[in-house]
């Protein structure tokens, strides 16, 4: 074999660096994100070396060009059958790494640029399953609690639902970050990007989460522990989300049978999007709600929840003080100019 070029062993060495010190050292990065970029990356280097005839010493900067990167997008469908979804998640990958690059190499900063000109795949939205007030409080009767098991999970369905954080962050809390006794009992979650949000819980889940903590740690639990662990690997080790959604099936399937509101293929998101949606129902506030999930934009929880542009005004109501529903909506009087109907500032000059 030929010995590989300067470039070649310089775009290596930075892929390696990527994945095992880069990568690893990012706290707001999950297992799952570190995982995602590995395959997204050998999937590249795969079409490269099987598709396109690169070897080691011809491997350069002109292997990451638009062209090529289209072209493996689209082998990813064709061939391996990847969805637009999929598609966009290893693109995603990929575009992290050049990015990482680039910021090393600035001679290669251009990959990055024109990676990012690269369109996304068009994404058929799915529309999440939702589950009535009823569902839910037949599937939260139906856990067996003679078994060590089912006092698990009943515990930690009762958490997923009453604090409607998402899977990984239930299953990355540590005992720490339960407050039971104070004035106010809450959950400290660390969400994504290392935000830090507060959670209140309703005396039912505190009840609930106590006595599991008595069973399961004991009357002095570790402050390091995971709340939910693998009796594979001790306190040390988090529950998978795959051994999760394993139980939330079986469950939901007896539940079904006594109420076939119950989704049988369940999986914990379902419960999250279920909080959210009967807060909505109870008449909270968006905005309290998009903060509570954890969202960013306000936006991010209306396409999350499948919000109707009918069911957004009603949404976005919610914002309203009493005195301000009195006051017509501005969209709604073409009176006034096309500035008053718009709802901005007049300004002819």
């Amino acid at each position: 074999m030929k010995k590989a070029k300067n470039e070649s062993v310089i775009i290596a060495r930075h892929i390696n660096a990527f994945l095992n010190e880069y990568v690893p050292s990012q706290k707001s990065l999950s297992s799952h994100t570190l995982k995602s970029y590995q395959y997204a990356l050998s999937l590249y280097i795969g079409f490269l070396e099987t598709k396109k005839g690169i070897s080691a010493e011809h491997l350069c900067g002109g292997c990451f060009s638009r062209n090529i990167i289209e072209e493996w997008l689209q082998w990813l469908m064709e061939l391996r059958g990847c969805s637009p979804e999929t598609c966009n998640n290893r693109l995603a990958s990929l575009r992290a790494f050049l990015k990482y690059l680039g910021n090393r190499e600035i001679l290669l900063l251009y990959l990055f640029e024109d990676a990012t000109r690269i369109p996304r795949k068009k994404e058929i939205h799915k529309k999440i399953k939702g589950m009535s007030k009823k569902a839910v409080h037949v599937l939260l009767s139906i856990t067996d609690l003679s078994t060590k098991a089912g006092r698990r999970d009943l515990a930690l369905m009762i958490i997923i639902y009453s604090t409607a954080a998402r899977i990984d962050e239930i299953l990355s809390l540590k005992t720490k970050q339960l407050h039971l006794d104070a004035q106010k009992p809450n959950a400290t979650i660390i969400g994504k990007g290392s935000k830090i949000r507060t959670l209140y819980l309703l005396p039912k889940a505190v009840a609930h989460l106590k006595k599991y903590l008595k069973e399961f740690h004991g009357d002095t639990p570790n402050p390091e522990a995971y709340v939910f662990y693998s009796r594979n690997t001790g306190v040390y080790g988090k529950l998978s989300q795959t051994a999760v959604n394993k139980q939330l099936k079986k469950h939901a399937r007896a539940a079904h049978e006594m109420c076939n509101e119950v989704p049988q293929d369940l999986h914990a998101h379902q419960l999250r999007h279920a909080k959210a949606a009967h807060w909505l129902e109870d008449g909270m506030n968006i905005i309290q709600i998009s903060f509570l999930l954890g969202h960013e934009q306000l936006q991010t929880t209306m396409i999350y929840m499948d919000i109707t542009i009918e069911q957004e005004f009603k949404a976005l109501a919610t914002l309203e003080d009493e005195n301000d529903k009195k006051i017509p909506k501005k969209w709604k009087n073409a009176k006034g100019g096309l500035a008053r109907f718009c709802g901005v500032k007049s300004i002819k000059k």
